[in-house]
């Protein structure tokens, strides 16, 4: 079983990233689940109307299913994206978990790829200047092969 982190060693302040962060208060070891992803259980037509009305906040749950967490109670949705992100969003038995990927300093502001797709990139320009910075919030394997704010590639997978 993974070791779930208490809420209080999460600190809510501006991110230099974007808005908002998310921020480690003590150290958390690589592999525990930092915070849950929550927000309203909604369908594939409802999603898309939110997201085409710009809506950020929406993870896919399976093939009928998915999770709009712009909800005002889900302290996640503060979370911020980074192209060196240092938690991965995992779906654990029907819950969205944030799950550290590697150990987080005290102070560290707590990071995952949001995972755009290719379709529409543009739309989501990236903001954090991680190392392998790539200019768009795209997931990992659309990443350009020169990296380091070089853009996605845009030929055809």
């Amino acid at each position: 079983m993974q070791e779930s982190l208490p809420s209080a060693t999460l600190e809510f302040r501006p991110s230099s990233i974007h808005g908002m962060g998310v921020f480690g208060g003590a150290p958390i070891r690589a592999g525990t689940l930092v915070i849950e992803y929550v927000g309203e259980k909604i369908g594939k037509d409802e999603s898309m109307r939110r997201c085409e009305a710009g809506n950020t906040c929406i993870f896919e749950l399976d093939n009928k299913w998915d999770m709009d967490g712009a909800a005002g109670w889900n302290p996640a949705r503060f979370l911020n994206h980074s192209c060196a992100p240092n938690c991965d969003a995992e779906l654990i038995d029907g819950q969205i978990w944030i799950v550290a990927r590697r150990d987080i300093a005290p102070g560290e502001e707590i990071t995952f790829n949001y995972g755009y797709d290719r379709e529409a990139y543009r739309e989501h320009p990236c903001h954090c200047c991680a190392p392998g910075w790539d200019r768009y919030m795209v997931v990992e394997e659309s990443f350009s092969t020169g990296r380091k704010g070089q853009g996605v590639e845009l030929s055809p997978s």
